[in-house]
């Protein structure tokens, strides 16, 4: 949900992000820490399925970024394979991609 003058990352939106990975529907045990990158925010949690990390050390989930002259948020999925960024969607409000990331039915975020 950009705001005009609204620039990102900032401490507000990283702490609504924060709050609202408590509503995500897998890996509850788990506590996301969200990081201010620029133009956006990366989402990291250890690999408690030990299923890209068997170590279960931290992996990055997704990475979210505003894009001012769409007014529209980008989220990005890790390929772990490839160590590479892919564009997942585009999303008009922040609370939008949120609810989808919590849910994530395909399971491609949240692994």
């Amino acid at each position: 949900m950009g705001r005009p003058g609204c620039m990102h990352p900032n401490d507000v939106d990283r702490k609504r992000i924060e709050r609202a990975l408590d509503a995500r529907a897998r890996y509850r045990y788990v506590s996301p820490e969200v990081r201010a990158e620029e133009g956006g925010y990366r989402i990291q949690s250890p690999c408690c399925s030990r299923n890209v990390d068997q170590s279960g050390g931290v992996i990055d989930i997704a990475r979210l970024e505003y894009v001012a002259g769409l007014q529209a948020w980008h989220l990005f999925r890790k390929d772990h394979a490839r160590r590479a960024w892919q564009f997942y969607g585009a999303f008009g409000a922040l609370g939008e991609l949120l609810q989808f990331l919590n849910q994530d039915p395909d399971r491609i975020f949240w692994q």
